[in-house]
């Protein structure tokens, strides 16, 4: 489902009543650059190779491109499982970012564009007007402070007496405010009881000019409230207007001032809001009836039930699930939440504290070689192979069907839906398979948070520590192993690379990132995209649910990404 700027606040109380139903959401973005190539990179002090980045330093490139690019586009698929039904019904969306706030919140965007990425999205039918024409408002936390203390100094009347005269022009103007309101104060009778500062001539029947610029305004509010503290200013459309200072009447008229910010700022953080849903975080600050004004209820019916949606998501962060997702997550946090820390190490406890549990189905897909089929683990090639099973059964919910028939590639909804489909089936398989591998030592843990404690199973992001698929001389691997069916062993992935994390694709990780990146997800879908239902070819024999989220599975896949092309000093 596409959700654009005039439908978002209609639909607003469905897509959060999708998360709170959900058993997981999976995320896809689409964005206007990505970390360029790295060329004849110096040797760190203390590395064992030349040419490849540490995982700070990846990190570190990261940070800088999602600091300085836009995401674009974000798909979310909210899956929900049916028990009585047996299937797994998908609601998929599809939304542009709008990347220029409201003017009147003063928050200003540098937008940034890759060449690159520009002809990467041009070739795979992005619709580049799509964030300006359709796209969804939305403010980071920290754009939200901002905004919150730009407008808190606009109403602050004791700071703001430093505004400058910057040439002749204003100050010519600013002196004949100070005569007219003089003149005006020193008047000898009690009419007129206001004085209406507007340009010279305004009262001539024949006057077309434009009225006082926003600068001219600012100076005579300034003047009023530093000058004259028994006047009040009243901003009209193309002058302003003196009168006598009443303070009911400044309080009544700061409370609406107050109020139609407030709704001005929930509307603009806009698709935030969603993101604070699957987080979990606090929804308090929306009028649910402004997100809604065209649904025939009753205000406070509509009220109550968002009061419920409320109480059901605080507290209670969702799966997230994403493919390759290590790029994502830092792209996703530096746009919806706030400053990116400049330790790895921070990074990792940040977006572990945001969202305890996270799902990578690409490190899913290349943990261990027990399923040679899914050897090539791009997004199109995993959802091709894994749709020969039979089950779980999946459908897309009736109100989100365009992907029933449509494949458009590189749109972050389509994205999204192929990687909750993937995760369904791929945890259904390796469950089925009975055998959960976890390698001790393939975990990139921050010194400090080392542990003596001998746990063989780590526990990754549980306690900030990420997957890493290491280089070892050594083949004694010491792995662990769950059974519960089978007994044979598991051989390590050609997947599984020499560094820390497996970044941006199946191809050699000294390559161009953006390459690496286009590469992941180049093979248009060829698999059926109908509502699930029995196969034709005998696929695996698998069960028809996934593993609960408090199983052993999930102490070996959860939380570990996936990321290549780094060494680890």
């Amino acid at each position: 489902m596409d959700v654009t700027n005039r439908t978002f606040h209609h639909l607003f109380p469905s897509l959060v009543a999708a998360i709170a139903d959900a058993n997981f959401v999976a995320i896809d973005l689409e964005l206007s650059g990505i970390p360029g190539q790295q060329i004849n990179r110096p040797r760190a002090p203390g590395t064992r190779t030349g040419g490849k980045p540490s995982l700070q330093e990846r990190y570190d490139e990261i940070k800088t491109a999602a600091e300085k690019y836009q995401v674009l586009q974000l798909g979310i698929t909210c899956v929900g499982e049916n028990r009585n039904r047996g299937v797994y019904v998908v609601r998929p969306y599809n939304f542009f970012l709008d990347p220029v706030p409201d003017e009147r919140l003063h928050i200003e965007r540098i937008i940034s564009y890759q060449s690159g990425a520009v002809d990467f999205l041009l070739k795979n039918n992005f619709r580049m007007e799509g964030p300006f024409v359709e796209g969804v408002p939305y403010l980071s936390r920290r754009e939200e402070a901002t905004a919150r203390h730009l407008a808190a100094q606009r109403q602050d009347k004791t700071g703001m007496t430093d505004i400058k005269v910057r040439d002749a022009e204003a100050g010519q103007f600013m002196q004949r405010v100070q005569e007219e309101v003089y003149a005006w104060k020193n008047r000898l009778l009690p009419m007129p009881d206001f004085l209406n500062i507007a340009p010279v001539g305004h009262e001539r029947p024949d006057y077309r000019g434009a009225g006082l610029n926003n600068y001219q305004k600012a100076l005579v509010h300034h003047y009023i409230r530093a000058e004259h503290p028994d006047l009040a200013t009243i901003s009209r459309s193309g002058f302003i207007q003196i009168v006598a200072y009443n303070k009911e009447r400044e309080d009544a008229e700061q409370e609406f001032r107050n109020r139609k910010f407030e709704e001005r700022l929930a509307k603009q953080i806009g698709l935030r809001w969603l993101v604070e849903a699957i987080h979990g975080g606090d929804l308090s600050g929306i009028d649910a009836y402004s997100f809604n004004p065209a649904v025939p209820q009753d205000k406070n019916t509509i009220a109550i039930k968002f009061n419920g949606l409320r109480k059901q998501l605080r507290g209670q962060s969702t799966v997230l699930v994403g493919h390759n997702i290590f790029l994502d997550l830092i792209y996703f946090y530096a746009c919806f939440f706030g400053p990116l820390p400049d330790r790895v190490e921070d990074f990792q406890r940040c977006i572990h504290q945001t969202f305890p549990r996270i799902i990578d189905t690409k490190y899913l897909a290349t943990h261990s070689l027990d399923n040679p089929a899914l050897a090539r683990s791009s997004l199109d090639e995993l959802d091709e192979e894994l749709s020969k099973q039979a089950q779980p059964l999946i459908e897309l919910h009736p109100d989100h069907s365009k992907y029933k028939l449509a494949k458009p590639s590189h749109e972050a909804g389509f994205d999204s839906y192929l990687t909750a489909r993937i995760l369904v089936r791929l945890s259904t398989m390796l469950e089925s398979s009975g055998i959960y591998v976890d390698d001790e030592d393939d975990y990139y843990t921050p010194p400090e948070n080392q542990s003596s404690s001998g746990d063989s199973d780590g526990v990754s992001l549980d306690a900030y520590r990420v997957s890493a698929q290491l280089r070892s001389n050594d083949t004694d691997p010491r792995k662990s192993r769950r059974q519960s069916g089978s007994a044979s062993g598991s051989k390590r992935s050609p997947l599984s690379h020499d560094t820390v994390f497996d970044l941006l694709g199946d191809i050699p990780s000294d390559e161009d990132p953006i390459k690496l990146a286009r590469r992941a997800k180049n093979k248009k879908p060829s698999a059926s995209f109908e509502p699930a239902v029995q196969s034709n070819t005998k696929g695996p024999d698998v069960g028809g649910r996934m593993p609960a989220w408090d199983s052993d599975f999930w102490n070996v896949y959860g939380n570990k990404l996936r990321v290549n092309g780094t060494i680890e000093q």
